[in-house]
């Protein structure tokens, strides 16, 4: 996929070469369930941590399972997760993701306002995600080996692009990491360690200097 904008703490996560990642491509309909916090934060935690039940969410979000029934109901009804019903029983229900990882295009949402709002929320929450995630390395940095130090990269550039050639760019970049994604599988190695890499392009004409 040439232009995904992933915006889930799991879409931003590590893939694997050994496992097979489901995509969903958000509908409106998705995205404005999504755009409410404890349902954006119900969905990672099924992504990120698996199966559970209300009450197993409720823990781990420091929620109560009344909140968490209602919202797994409301994003089961728009396909986002689905119950595992060779588990529990009516009133211990499992759920599980539905996909591994979201995309959004943008586009596909003008002329619905609410919608285009919604997506912003959940690119916004992204954006957050990202920052957190550089702030943890900064924070932590020291504790790594020089080796480590020396290959982890923070870089930024400035292009002038047309927007054909922008989104060429992101598909060659996409494509280098997937290959890096099939091609490498170090997980045995016990020098290897899960890396993050985030990659964010836009048109920037006036800059924040």
């Amino acid at each position: 996929m040439t232009k995904p904008l992933r915006v889930d703490k799991d879409v931003l996560q590590i893939y694997s070469a050994n496992v097979t990642q489901s995509f969903v491509h958000l509908s409106a309909e998705q995205v404005r369930a999504l755009a409410h916090p404890l349902r954006h934060r119900i969905l990672s935690a099924l992504r990120s941590d698996g199966p559970s039940t209300s009450t197993g969410v409720a823990e781990r979000l420091d929620s109560n399972s009344g909140k968490t029934s209602y919202h797994l109901r409301v994003l089961a009804g728009v396909g986002l997760v689905v119950e595992e019903t060779e588990r529990g029983d009516a009133r211990d229900r499992w759920w599980r993701a539905a996909h591994d990882l979201s995309v959004i295009e943008p586009t596909d949402f003008d002329g619905d306002p609410d919608a285009v709002a919604a997506a912003r929320f959940l690119t916004a929450q992204a954006a957050v995600f990202y920052a957190s995630q550089i702030e943890g390395w900064l924070n932590s940095e020291s504790e790594w080996s020089a080796e480590w130090r020396h290959a982890a990269d923070m870089s930024d550039w400035a292009l002038t692009l047309r927007p054909a050639q922008l989104a060429s760019l992101n598909a060659e970049v996409a494509a280098v990491i997937e290959r890096h994604v099939h091609e490498f599988d170090d997980s045995d190695d016990p020098d290897a360690t899960t890396c993050t890499v985030i990659f964010n392009s836009f048109p920037n004409p006036h800059p924040v200097l």
